[in-house]
Formats: structure tokens, C-alpha cells, sequence
């Protein structure tokens, strides 16, 4: 193992073995998801910046938005306002009002976070269709050949003992303390429920949500506006799914970076994850 890499912590200290961790299907399912996620997200908010706000229920009740960005124009200038129920939060240069070439805007989201560009709608609406189904498809594949090769049942589903250690490997975890040697080969039991809820939860119900928001597919389908309860609240649904699968980007990259980025990063790509050899003199 080459010494710089053990002086920036990114392979362990002591004696160590490369083991095989992942999959050809993981890895070319998970750097597929990772770019639709991106763009997903991205052109998501373009659309977003469209109406720049959230409701309940069939129809969207202007006056009672559960979440609104807004901005008015004020003794000093164009402010930027994010409202959450009635609860005002002046988000001025980020959320309602950002600075494009210099200028105050009314945004949403700023032009910064927006694909294909600052406000392109129809295009928008094109990149997000386009990713979505590449995702869908992507994860239809991956959720049979995980059924199929027992990844499933072997990897991601937490056993009676894994249940039993959650509350043990959280604190392990805020703490900053990652599996080692052998315990290092497989998903401990926070990884697999976290994994288990975004693959098998979080992805059908972000389709779910999105597809409840097509008249076609409502008119299809017409379960589907029963089942969330309007297309204004698989709207909100939805945007609310989109920032989960967000935050559970930022916490893994964290993770990534704290438990080995290179180590990790290199398992993703090659398959290959070096860890102590416990059995080693």
C-alpha cells in the first residue's frame, strides 16, 4: 500500500487485505443513479421555479400554501422571503430572490442549483422526464437482479442481530468510530436500513408521486390521486422525497469522506475495499 495514502488516513495502519465488495451490477447501478439523482434534482427545481410553491390536497389554494417562496419589494430593495405555513423566514440572496449578473432576481431556487439553465422550463421538463425513466428503469433492473442474486436477503435486509446492534452502531457512528477488519466486509445495520428505506421506500414513492402528477397517467390511473390524496399533495410529496434522497446524499458523502474517501471511492469504481487483516502477525 503506498505510504501517502496511509499518511492521509486513507488505507488503514496496520497489515491489510483487499477483499471484493461490490458488485459490476452495484457499481454501474449505483454511478447511473448518481447522475440521474443529480440531474433529477437539479432540473426538478427548474420546474419548481416555476410555481415556487406547495399545497394540499386537488387544487392549489393560493392563500394557504404550506410552503411558498415569495418577494417583495421593500424601502430598501427586492427581499427574498421563504414562508413555511404562516411563519415568514427572509431568505434574501439564496430563496425567493437571488443575484443574477449583479442584479436581484425573484427565484426560488437560484440559478446556480437549476439545470439546463437559469430558466429554461420546457427543456427543464425534457431533462427531468429523461432522467427519471433512466432511473426507474435503472432501479426496476437492480431491485431483480438483487431479488435474483440473494443481495437482497444476504446484504441489505437487517437481521434479528443487526436490529438488536442499531442503537450500539449509531452511537459508534456519531461518534465518529467505523467498522474495522472483518466486521469492515459488509453493511452494518445502519447502512443496510438506510439503504433498504431509499432503494425500496424512498425510489418507488418519489416514481410514485411523480407519475400522480401527469393528467395522462392520472387519467390512466385515477387510484393514484386517491391514493396521495390530489395531485397537489403528491406535488408536495414528492419535493419532500426529492430533498430526502438530497440529505441522504450529503450524510454519504460525509460518511464516504470520514471512514476512507479513497478506500471507498476506489471500492465503488474497481469493486475492491482493502481493510486490516485481523488474522495478520
Amino acid at each position: 500500500m503506498p505510504s501517502w495514502q496511509r499518511i492521509f488516513g486513507l488505507a488503514p495502519p496496520g497489515p491489510v487485505i483487499v477483499v471484493r465488495r461490490h458488485a459490476v451490477v452495484t457499481r454501474i447501478a449505483h454511478w447511473v443513479n448518481a447522475v440521474c439523482l443529480l440531474v433529477l434534482l437539479m432540473s426538478g427545481l427548474q420546474i419548481f421555479n416555476a410555481h415556487p410553491a406547495l399545497y394540499l390536497g386537488e387544487a392549489s389554494e393560493f392563500t394557504r400554501p404550506v410552503l411558498a417562496m415569495t418577494a417583495w419589494e421593500g424601502p430598501d430593495g427586492l427581499k427574498g422571503y421563504t414562508w413555511i405555513g404562516q411563519h415568514r423566514i427572509n431568505t434574501t440572496g439564496l430563496l425567493g430572490v437571488s443575484n443574477v449578473e449583479g442584479v436581484a432576481t425573484p427565484r426560488g431556487f437560484p440559478a446556480w442549483a437549476t439545470l439546463p439553465a437559469p430558466q429554461w422550463l420546457a427543456m427543464g421538463r425534457l431533462w427531468h422526464f429523461a432522467a427519471a425513466w433512466l432511473f426507474a428503469v435503472n432501479g426496476l433492473l437492480f431491485a431483480l437482479w438483487a431479488v435474483w442474486r440473494g443481495h437482497l436477503r444476504r446484504d441489505l435486509l437487517p437481521t434479528r442481530r443487526d436490529l438488536k446492534a442499531l442503537p450500539h452502531t449509531v452511537i459508534e457512528h456519531l461518534k465518529l468510530r467505523f467498522p474495522k477488519g472483518d466486521a469492515a466486509r459488509r453493511y452494518n445495520s445502519l447502512q443496510k436500513l438506510s439503504y433498504l428505506i431509499v432503494i425500496f421506500g424512498l425510489g418507488p414513492l418519489v416514481l410514485a408521486t411523480g407519475l400522480t402528477m401527469s393528467p395522462t397517467m392520472d387519467a390512466a390511473f385515477p387510484q393514484l390521486l386517491w391514493l396521495f390524496g390530489g395531485r397537489q399533495t403528491a406535488r408536495t410529496i414528492h419535493f419532500l422525497c426529492a430533498f430526502s434522497f438530497f440529505g441522504f446524499f450529503l450524510v454519504h458523502i460525509v460518511m464516504v469522506v470520514l471512514s476512507g474517501a479513497w478506500n471507498n471511492l476506489k471500492s465503488m469504481i474497481t469493486g475492491r475495499y482493502v481493510i486490516e487483516d485481523n488474522h495478520g502477525d
